[in-house]
């Protein structure tokens, strides 16, 4: 309801950041990784996500339609068209499923030992293998990447009278949130059960010190409402942080 100008019409993985849907955005980090296997656990528009993958070619290209026989030609791509190299599966997860319950549905074509799951509306310049490395190293069954929200309002300080000494304008927090970016290990999947959110899962693996912090001290943005579109869109313009694909290492 957050972003209803923006999702009404379409699921918010694909809303727009300079021109392309968020989803891609998060795609091209973990790709830049080599990381370009995906299951897209689809719910809500999901034929949306499908459609944008199957013509993307088409979208992002000038070509010549014979509506004849719909034969195309002639297919001649924008300047600013990428060739992505993505393989993606497109699971059907039901309308109204929690997340934790979508990672469970998706069991299947989950093969490795390993595998990672992050959320569809999250950006960050997160090295994706320090990430893994970490995960590996504390031995756990689940890794989550912490990052430092910004906060939505403004912060005041006072001193030891109750004078105030500052205003702080919607300034980064020190606490960590879940910014998404986890690691698992398979036996995660057992964990789960039918009608889990993932925080669910672990909360009953912290019990059992099973559940590791990657801080991630860098830069990380979540698109929850509608401002933070048209500041995430002109961040893009100005210093998209995230754009990791085209920085050099």
């Amino acid at each position: 309801m957050r972003l209803l100008e923006e999702t009404e019409f379409r699921p918010k993985p694909m809303i727009e950041i300079g021109g392309k849907p968020i989803l891609w955005h998060i795609m091209k980090i973990y790709a830049h990784y080599g990381y370009r296997d995906f299951i897209l656990a689809l719910g809500y528009k999901g034929d949306y996500i499908k459609d944008y993958f199957l013509k993307q070619r088409y979208y992002e290209s000038d070509f010549c339609l014979k509506t004849k026989d719909g034969k195309i030609s002639n297919i001649i791509p924008n300047n600013n068209f990428e060739k992505d190299e993505f393989n993606i599966i497109f699971a059907d997860t039901g309308l109204e499923t929690p997340h934790g319950e979508r990672v469970l549905k998706l069991k299947k074509y989950i093969l490795g030992n390993l595998f990672m799951v992050t959320y569809g509306d999250g950006v960050a310049d997160i090295d994706i293998n320090k990430l893994v490395e970490f995960h590996k190293k504390t031995g756990v069954i689940a890794t989550i990447t912490g990052v430092h929200p910004i906060s939505r309002w403004g912060l005041v300080k006072v001193d030891k009278n109750n004078i105030i000494t500052s205003f702080d304008q919607k300034p980064m927090l020190y606490d960590y949130v879940n910014g998404g970016f986890m690691v698992f290990k398979r036996n995660f999947l057992d964990i789960l059960k039918e009608g889990d959110m993932i925080e669910d899962a672990l909360s009953r693996l912290v019990h059992q010190r099973q559940v590791a912090l990657y801080k991630h001290e860098g830069f990380w943005y979540g698109m929850d409402t509608y401002k933070d579109f048209v500041f995430l869109n002109k961040l893009w313009d100005e210093d998209p942080k995230w754009k990791i694909w085209e920085k050099k290492n």
